[in-house]
């Protein structure tokens, strides 16, 4: 049977670590968080990046808008947070609404106060392997692995996804880390040929129950980046049969409990890493 890896119970060591560096800090670090429109999944993302911040020592400031809210109000917004000293952070919560571009408000905001790591100067800085502010799930995953002495050196990583946000990003963190990288998709042919030849598989292609447990290889590292909510029982769910992959993988992530926890204790690194540096 495989190792669970606890995402939750690493989170909170990393948590703890956090509020302990912050305390000696000059001034406590602060994020601005910018919320627009009242979607239900936003309102909540937000509320928990608020009570880690509580926990981790770290001011946090919200700034709500109208759905309506137009995009040079909000680029003014973004760029009154830039000239703020007393802001270490700014994180905009997505998604936006449609009439907004997303890129826009992204590239508006400081590369050194954007704590979700989506800057382009920031993503240049990490395939390059300069980076001080990683993006959040990636970085927690790089985290998981190296808590359960998982080195990716030489191993072979599909990752089954391409966003911006997790799956390009965790191709170039475990390219740096000496991995061999293949990328899949929804046009990738043959998916499970792929899937079986990972010593490291990471799912991230927001397709519910994707990877069946004969697309693994026994052995095999699983990472289950998803979270998908079934209508019915409201129970939480991955990309990964895990019922059908456990068995056969030496180590795999549950859900809840595995990367959500991990996204976030990044974030609150990332936080007090902006933070550090401003103050430095």
């Amino acid at each position: 049977m495989a190792v669970l890896m606890d995402g939750k119970k690493l989170a909170e060591k990393l948590c703890s670590e956090v509020a302990e560096a912050a305390g000696k800090l000059a001034r406590r670090p602060c994020l601005a968080a910018v919320l627009v429109g009242t979607d239900p999944a936003s309102q909540i993302y937000v509320r928990n990046k608020e009570r880690d911040c509580q926990k981790c020592g770290i001011d946090s400031r919200r700034y709500d808008r109208d759905e309506a809210v137009s995009e040079a109000e909000l680029l003014s917004l973004i760029a009154d947070l830039n000239a703020d000293d007393t802001v270490d952070g700014i994180l905009v919560q997505l998604p936006l609404p449609e009439h907004i571009c997303e890129r826009n408000v992204i590239n508006a905001i400081d590369p050194d106060k954007d704590v979700d790591a989506f800057h382009p100067i920031n993503v240049g800085k990490m395939v390059t392997g300069q980076a001080h502010l990683l993006p959040c799930t990636p970085a927690g995953i790089m985290e998981m692995l190296r808590e359960y002495g998982i080195s990716p050196d030489g191993k072979h990583c599909v990752i089954v996804g391409r966003s911006n946000i997790v799956g390009r990003p965790m191709g170039m963190l475990m390219l740096n880390a000496d991995a061999t990288v293949t990328y899949c998709h929804r046009r990738t042919r043959d998916l499970a040929a792929l899937t079986r030849m990972a010593d490291i598989l990471i799912v991230a292609a927001g397709c519910p129950r994707l990877i069946t447990g004969d697309m693994v290889r026994s052995g095999a590292v699983v990472i289950d980046v998803a979270m998908n909510r079934d209508s019915e029982t409201g129970r939480f769910f991955g990309d990964v049969c895990f019922d059908e992959v456990e068995p056969k993988a030496a180590f795999i992530t549950p859900v809840p409990g595995g990367v959500g926890p991990m996204t976030r204790a990044q974030l609150m690194r990332n936080i007090l890493e902006a933070s550090r540096s401003r103050q430095s």
